[in-house]
């Protein structure tokens, strides 16, 4: 996604941890457990309250890399997934900055978690495209 604003300036958005409940497609139910405002760096770890599925669970991120206005990674320590690793990428170019996202991860109780990829593929691809849509709209209208 590539938006019309400095770097400097989008990911000062994503530095604000609560902002992820506001990009977040509200039926997860999701929540930040940590008092916030919450300060990222290197080390930091945010618990989360969700629901996928209509299935609650919790969720704790440990940031393990943390380079403003570059790029920083999370990574999941306890959750639904039995690896995820996120990183996010923020390049200034010439028409303004564009945000990447790598994700990767592996499903639970392989092989037998590998029958709901499909379903799992699609509902990342879904919050992802809402994630695109609010950020948009949160920092340009």
């Amino acid at each position: 996604m590539t938006l019309p604003l400095a770097r400097e300036q989008v990911f000062a958005f994503f530095a604000e941890a609560q902002n992820l409940e506001r990009i977040t497609p509200p039926e997860l139910g999701f929540r930040i457990a940590n008092p916030t405002p919450v300060d990222i760096a290197t080390g930091t770890q945010i618990d989360y309250h969700l629901s996928l599925f209509g299935l609650p669970f919790t969720w704790r991120s440990l940031i393990s890399h943390w380079n403003p206005p570059h790029t920083f990674v999370d990574e999941q320590l306890k959750g639904p997934y039995n690896l995820w690793h996120h990183t996010h990428t923020f390049e200034a170019t010439d028409k303004g900055t564009v945000i990447s996202d790598r994700v990767l991860y592996r499903l639970p109780l392989w092989p037998l978690g590998e029958i709901v990829l499909p379903l799992i593929k699609l509902q990342l691809k879904r919050i992802f495209s809402y994630r695109q849509k609010a950020i948009h709209t949160l920092l340009l209208c």
